[in-house]
Formats: structure tokens, sequence, C-alpha cells
């Protein structure tokens, strides 16, 4: 499928900082959907977190300007996904856009064999990487290699899945909420489901529904970010802090957070960290009266402040 143009440049980019939770569509890269938000927005710098493959719809967080310096958190937390699988057809890709390799009769009882592998699914896995990916080898993507009809051996990969959890059935299609760590394949899940069962398997649709304490029911289309006047599209932005929720905060005096903001290190009273022993915690501080987030910080065993991703104030 062909990907929409993307827009005419924006008139001016600016300097943003913030958060876009975009409603992907199908048939779209999410480097595509980010330069379509990007310049509806007119952000100098963005970046996403962790890509959706075209055939995927549903939440990718768009990282804008200072927002980009907090990424690794949302790359290395689980995800939740929306996933339909079709029964009795493999295909090469082990979704729907590749070709179809082989057509299985379905047994009468693939429901019951259905419920009785999910069990086997949960938990740490060794799951082996698709052909069809990003992961590069020898500094080449592997799907790059898979549309020449190369196959190279992939190592297995450590990945967790907490909960697989039936939805629907329309027999051979299969719907399941599945909630698994950074790194893992869906395409692959339903493969290897398809195998365990005995007639194979294919991914139909899949839908990412969260990110870490991120949620599908915030995100924002393109569509609806484009009928906004231009004056309006900022306020689908969220705050750079809502990245850390699940951080404790600590919050600095003036004088401590001119030496946090300079790269100095804070020292703070063993009453005023307690409560966060050790550790990463987001970091206010105090301008012009106001609250205002300072950035990520760890606390070290001697309770001593150090800065470790400083927002730079434009």
């Amino acid at each position: 499928m062909s990907e929409p143009a993307v827009p005419a440049a924006a008139k001016h980019w600016r300097a943003i900082d913030g958060v876009l939770l975009l409603d992907k569509p199908i048939g779209m890269t999410s480097n595509v959907a980010l330069q379509k938000a990007r310049r509806l927005l007119g952000a100098a710098k963005a970046g996403h977190t962790g890509t959706l493959d075209p055939l995927a719809t549903g939440l990718l967080p768009l990282l804008l300007g200072e927002a980009t310096k907090f990424s690794a958190g949302l790359l290395n937390a689980d995800k939740t996904y929306a996933a339909e699988i079709c029964f009795g057809v493999t295909t090469d890709t082990g979704d729907s856009e590749g070709a179809v390799t082989a057509r299985t009769i379905l047994p009468q009882d693939i429901i019951l064999r259905v419920e009785r592998a999910l069990p086997r699914f949960l938990g740490e896995q060794l799951q082996t990487p698709p052909m069809y990916s990003a992961i590069k080898q020898n500094g080449r993507p592997l799907y790059a290699l898979a549309r020449q009809g190369v196959e190279v051996e992939r190592a297995p990969r450590r990945v967790v899945f907490y909960e697989l959890e039936p939805q629907a059935w329309d027999v051979p299609r299969f719907s399941l909420r599945v909630k698994c760590s950074k790194g893992a394949y869906i395409r692959t899940l339903a493969e290897d489901l398809g195998r365990a069962v005995g007639c194979g398997a294919h991914l139909t649709a899949l839908r990412r529904i969260q990110v870490g304490a991120l949620d599908i029911r915030r995100a924002h289309t393109l569509e609806a970010l484009e009928s906004l006047p231009e004056a309006e599209r900022l306020a689908c932005l969220d705050a750079v802090d809502s990245l850390l929720t699940d951080l404790p905060a600590i919050r600095l005096d003036a004088a401590e957070t001119r030496r946090f903001l300079h790269g100095n290190p804070v020292s703070r009273a063993r009453t005023q960290t307690a409560d966060v022993h050790h550790g990463a915690v987001r970091v206010y501080g105090e301008e012009a009266n106001a609250k205002v987030f300072l950035g990520l910080g760890d606390v070290k065993d001697d309770h001593t402040l150090w800065p470790r991703r400083v927002i730079v104030k434009k």
C-alpha cells in the first residue's frame, strides 16, 4: 500500500517541548506518521518511541524538543496490544501483508486447542525475531535481506508475556489482548501459536493500546490534529514530565534549582529524600515562584541528588 504524501513544509519550525500521543493509522510507517505530525505542529525537533509496523495501528508516543531526552523509559516500557490471529493460513511475513505459504484444514476442536496452548506462552519466553523486522545484521535491516529472499540465523531473545487474554472468536479468526515486555513480536506469537495447535496461523490485525502508563484513549489522530486551527494544536500536547509519572518527585528551592540546572549535585537533608531512598527521581524547582519541571535526577546512597537529564531553558 502506498503511503499518503507528507504535507507541505511548515512555514517555520518552532522549539516545542511536549508529548503527543498519536493514534497511528493503518498503512503508514511510524516515521511518516511522525513527520506528518511534526509538520502540523511546526516542531523543530521530534522523535518516536518504538516503531509500529505499517499494518499496525494505535498508540505511537511522539516526543518533541526536550522530551526526546526522556525516551528511554518508553522504549523499555511494557506494551499492550489488541491482536487478531487467523488460524489455518501461514504467510511468509507472519502477517496479512505477506504471501500465503500454506493452507491447512482447521481441526474441529480448534477453540479448545487454542485455550489449552495459550498458557504455555505466558511468562518468560525465548522468541526468535522474524526476518521481516527492523533488526539489523551487519548494518542491514533484516527485512531488506528478506525481500531479496535471503534468510539468516537470528539469535533468540528473552521476552515476557504478562497477559494473554482471549476476547472473541469468529472462526478461523481469534482476537486477544496481549501485554508483553519490550522486544516481543506479536507476529511471532501468532506463528508460534499456530504451530502449537497444528494448523498454522498469521497475524491479521494489531492495535497498540498502551505503552507503559500511556493509553490510547488519550491519543489524537492525524485527521483530528489537522482539522484544528494551527493555534489550537499545541493544546493536544502533554507536558514533558508526563513520561515520568511512575517516578517519585523532589522539589528544589531557588538556589538548589540553579545548581541542578548547571549540572551540579545538590546536597539534600536525609529527611527530604528518605521517601525515595535512592535512584531515579523527577526533579522540580522554583522559577518566578512557580513549580517547574527541571529534569531527571539520581539520588545516591548519601542522599545527594545528581542531575541525569536536565531541561534546557529557552
